[in-house]
């Protein structure tokens, strides 16, 4: 039986729900609703039209209604009248498609059928900045190699904390946070869960992030690459498939520790890397990142290439511990749901075909990269990887013809957009451009 959140709400004395969704470029939606109407939206949803997002509608289509999960209801720590809810989009009676918390939940029933879970963690980087977006807000923080630097990270103190200790109270589990590889550059890791609730928080996270810097006269950013010389935001997914309360990805007699299961979503997300960097790396910007020349700090830790590897991080897969890969190509601009719903389309098509990953490479992929011409590399900018995209056969049955090609239609809108402003060159200055459209990613 559904939670009542009406119920809930006068119990933890909520005043308002933020009845939220995210459209196919990873904005936030909401409506702000009091407490006194929940019950009606509880049941029928809150009312948008859809042109007004990035979901490939019109003025002319029907309203679409944002139904709210009772089990994603987020009390905001620092504003605790505020109860936040993640929803399905529907309209006319049915799902919309097209909408990334539905393609998820797709995908999440699919691998259902061979009575399977995923569980995941990410890591989600970003960056502290003036104002403007110009700089970076610490100016005392200078250092070539900045990571794990305690001042720094100190000075950062009160802000930090607050996260955390939200967190905390929202029952995440936080375990670390840290400076990371860049000036000005942040990571606050928190236990992973299944793939749907993982996707849910890492949407409040950004939000979150966001608000609370504000409070303290900061800014903060997921940008994938705000500033050339320094190392861009990743979002890393750490990945993991469950049978009830059994890892079926851990097998302690292999040297990796991988199962033959393990090794088949493994080479799922392999052979379906290149196209599904329309998703885990949505952004213009993105291709700043992916291939980027090395940073201030002596390296870009961003793949370059379609290779495995055990505990190294030059490879845009590695296996840190039994049981589990770390993809490393997402980046900030991710959309937490098409995330998580990508890495499991590519999955399925692995473990319905017993996909080969092939061997791993044992080597420094930045260095060694000349040695392996044959192998496969990420696309060098958006257009490529979307179209890509449209060739796969495999996501397009996955998603849906239809869904996938509103997702490239309304990237490809975006890259005209561009194209009228910019001459689109990685080798020229991070542009006007990308920083007023990507920066709030």
């Amino acid at each position: 039986m559904s939670k009542n959140l009406f119920k809930i709400a006068k119990s933890k004395k909520i005043k308002y729900f933020l009845i939220s969704f995210v459209d196919l470029f990873g904005v936030l939606r909401s409506k702000l609703v009091p407490t006194r109407a929940i019950k009606e939206m509880q049941k029928s949803g809150a009312g948008f039209a859809g042109f007004a997002s990035w979901l490939d509608m019109t003025p002319a289509d029907s309203d679409m209604f944002a139904v709210p999960d009772p089990d994603s209801l987020i009390q905001l720590p620092w504003k605790k009248e505020v109860g936040w809810l993640a929803s399905d989009l529907w309209m006319n009676g049915k799902p919309v498609e097209a909408s990334p918390r539905v393609m998820l939940k797709k995908q999440i029933n699919e691998l259902s059928k061979h009575g399977f879970s995923m569980k995941s963690g990410v890591e989600c980087e970003y960056f502290l900045i003036s104002k403007d977006g110009a700089s970076i807000a610490d100016l005392r923080d200078t250092q070539s190699k900045p990571c794990y630097d305690q001042s720094a990270l100190m000075r950062r103190y009160d802000l930090i904390k607050e996260i955390c200790d939200s967190m905390i109270e929202m029952g995440w589990g936080p375990y670390q946070n840290d400076h990371e590889d860049a000036n000005g550059q942040f990571e606050m890791n928190w236990d992973y869960s299944d793939c749907l609730t993982t996707a849910d928080r890492h949407t409040f996270f950004k939000f979150m992030v966001k608000t609370l810097s504000e409070k303290y006269d900061l800014r903060a950013t997921f940008m994938p690459k705000p500033f050339e010389n320094l190392t861009g935001n990743g979002c890393h997914a750490h990945i993991s498939v469950w049978k009830g309360k059994k890892n079926i990805f851990l097998d302690k007699s292999d040297k990796l520790g991988l199962s033959k299961i393990a090794y088949n979503f493994l080479g799922g997300v392999i052979k379906n890397a290149d196209s599904l960097s329309a998703f885990f790396n949505p952004t213009i910007n993105s291709y700043r990142r992916i291939n980027a020349p090395p940073t201030k700090s002596g390296a870009t830790w961003s793949p370059s290439s379609i290779s495995y590897t055990g505990n190294n991080r030059t490879h845009m897969i590695r296996i840190p511990d039994p049981g589990r890969f770390e993809l490393r190509l997402m980046d900030g601009s991710a959309n937490p749901y098409l995330l998580q719903a990508g890495v499991l389309a590519a999955g399925i098509h692995g473990l319905n075909n017993k996909i080969n990953p092939g061997k791993p490479l044992y080597c420094n992929m930045y260095n060694d990269y000349k040695k392996y011409p044959n192998l496969p590399k990420l696309p060098d900018n958006l257009d490529q990887s979307l179209e890509r995209l449209k060739n796969n056969k495999k996501m397009n049955n996955s998603f849906g013809k239809e869904t996938i090609n509103s997702y490239i239609k309304l990237r490809n809108s975006e890259i005209k957009e561009f194209k009228k402003e910019e001459n689109f060159n990685k080798k020229e200055p991070i542009t006007k451009w990308e920083r007023l459209n990507t920066l709030d990613c």
